[in-house]
């Protein structure tokens, strides 16, 4: 089937990307799942899963997921599960039956969907009262110190190398939100215990160092890696990002109280 041309910044280094990347808190996994209409069999579709960091958490909270995403390489980096169903598919044309699924999704990654599209095909398979559910992270924050190293690295050297999409990410989706009965949503933030060599692997994982790296032939954090160590020390430190999280009924959906 064709659809819009998939932008693939990741696919290339997959692998890296899986083991780099923060996972979500429980607390924000729970909220949205009280927010999803009860079911006897409740699936969900992850949308754009990359390497199934969030079909994993949602194991615990649904029957079963269907978890796509546009890029094999992704796709065959995903940890297997036998309540996760992986496929290849777009955001756009997921294949997916209409009215199939009751909980959408979509984590740090609207930015790179034709989200019109995309919202035709969510509005196509949610279920009445389904919950469509997506959000983002900010920039990565430590310390004073090692943020002003981190955001040189960002804002500086890799400013050229950000694919446009990336003003969407520091926008928090605020100009891509549909017109669907939005839900009020508390604050959450994600958090890790990392050493200095975890963080350095985070920001390798960055698409536009791998751009920087692939155009340069150079490695921009392995550069920078010794004065980041000399600001970070041998141990573990609480690494946060905030996260700016969306959540909406389905159109035609009744109004559910939210928590």
């Amino acid at each position: 089937m064709s659809g819009p041309r998939f932008k693939d910044h990741f696919s290339g280094h997959a692998r890296a990307y899986r083991d780099a990347r923060p996972s979500y808190p429980d607390s924000m996994y729970r909220w949205l799942r009280s927010q999803v209409p009860h079911v006897k069999r409740l699936r969900a579709w992850d949308c754009a899963t990359g390497n199934g960091q969030v079909a994993q958490e949602l194991v615990r909270y649904v029957d079963s997921v269907i978890a796509t995403d546009a890029s094999a390489q992704q796709v065959a980096c995903a940890r297997a599960h036998p309540k996760i169903d992986y496929r290849v598919a777009s955001a756009e044309l997921s294949g997916l039956p209409g009215g199939s699924v009751h909980w959408i999704t979509v984590g740090q990654a609207l930015h790179w969907f034709d989200v019109r599209a995309f919202y035709r095909e969510a509005e196509r398979v949610l279920a009445p009262e389904g919950l469509l559910s997506f959000w983002t992270y900010r920039q990565v924050h430590v310390t004073q110190a090692i943020d002003a190293l981190i955001d040189e690295l960002y804002d500086g050297l890799l400013c050229p190398y950000w694919a446009p999409e990336r003003r969407l990410v520091e926008q928090g989706y605020a100009t891509l939100l549909p017109d669907w009965s939005r839900l009020a949503t508390p604050l959450f933030e994600t958090a890790c215990d990392w050493n200095v060599e975890q963080l350095a692997a985070y920001l390798s994982s960055w698409s536009a160092t791998q751009r920087y790296q692939r155009e340069t032939g150079r490695d921009p954090v392995a550069e920078r890696f010794d004065a980041l160590r000399a600001e970070y020390g041998a141990g573990r430190r609480r690494v946060r990002w905030a996260l700016v999280l969306h959540a909406f009924r389905r159109p035609g959906s009744s109004a559910l109280a939210t928590l």
